[in-house]
């Protein structure tokens, strides 16, 4: 069989390959380009001016943020399609902790809409000195980043377990599963640190996420040229009976 639901399989690979180019990309353009340029550590007065200044960039880095997530639902569905043949039960445990990971980091967003409304000027904010304003919008901004780490303790799982789908399956490359675990790992110990210690945390930040970032976009783009390795894929379809 090399189709699903009636879509050639490399076909599918590639469409879930730019679905994970397009999530990497937004990705990185929320946390480079827009929050690393406009947050500013333990100074929340200017983080504030620099929002206040600019403030199409940080609501364009929000809904960058979440094109990412929508991209998230189908590239769930379409790696479970692609992993279910070597272990339908670990691959349906895998998009469940994908999926509660997207809804987190979804629900997370609203941190960063909620760290706008103390820069704004409606008349109840004067009740509060500047001062306070932007300690609110620092707060918030500061919650986002621990909820972005307990988001990825549920990715961490996801990229354990499909790291194993992928060196068990025998169409995808085994470095690329060993990759994905090693990824998986680095998201747990990052994301545990944040939350024991994250004085930890900061001296792992930001090299803990190199692997990561090699191991998904090793993935999106063998996904995205290569596929899947179809005699490989035929004969796990055949074993399986899926």
């Amino acid at each position: 069989m090399k189709t699903i639901m009636n879509i050639p399989i490399n076909k599918l690979a590639r469409i879930g390959g730019a679905l994970y180019l397009i999530i990497i990309t937004a990705g990185i353009y929320g946390e480079m380009f827009v929050r690393a340029k406009l947050v500013v550590s333990a100074d929340a007065a200017a983080m504030a001016n620099n929002i206040i200044a600019s403030p199409l960039l940080w609501r364009s880095g929000i809904a960058a943020d979440l094109l990412m997530h929508i991209c998230d639902l189908p590239l769930m569905l379409i790696f479970y399609l692609l992993l279910k043949p070597v272990n339908k039960n670990l691959a349906l445990l895998a998009l469940l902790f994908n999926l509660v990971q997207t809804a987190v980091l979804v629900a997370n967003k609203l941190n960063l809409v909620v760290a706008l409304f103390p820069l704004g000027d409606a008349g109840y904010l004067k009740a509060f000195d500047p001062q306070q304003l932007y300690t609110l919008t620092y707060l918030s901004i500061k919650s986002h980043g621990y909820g972005f780490g307990i988001g990825l303790i549920f990715f961490g799982f996801t990229c354990l377990i499909a790291g194993y789908l992928i060196f068990k399956s025998g169409y995808l490359p085994k470095a690329i599963g060993i990759l994905m675990q090693l990824a998986g790992t680095c998201y747990l110990v990052n994301s545990f640190a944040l939350i024991l210690s994250p004085s930890l945390a900061d001296k792992l930040f930001p090299v803990i996420l190199i692997p990561p970032f090699i191991a998904e976009l090793s993935f999106c783009l063998w996904l995205l040229f290569k596929g899947v390795k179809l005699s490989a894929w035929e004969k796990r379809i055949a074993v399986t009976n899926i």
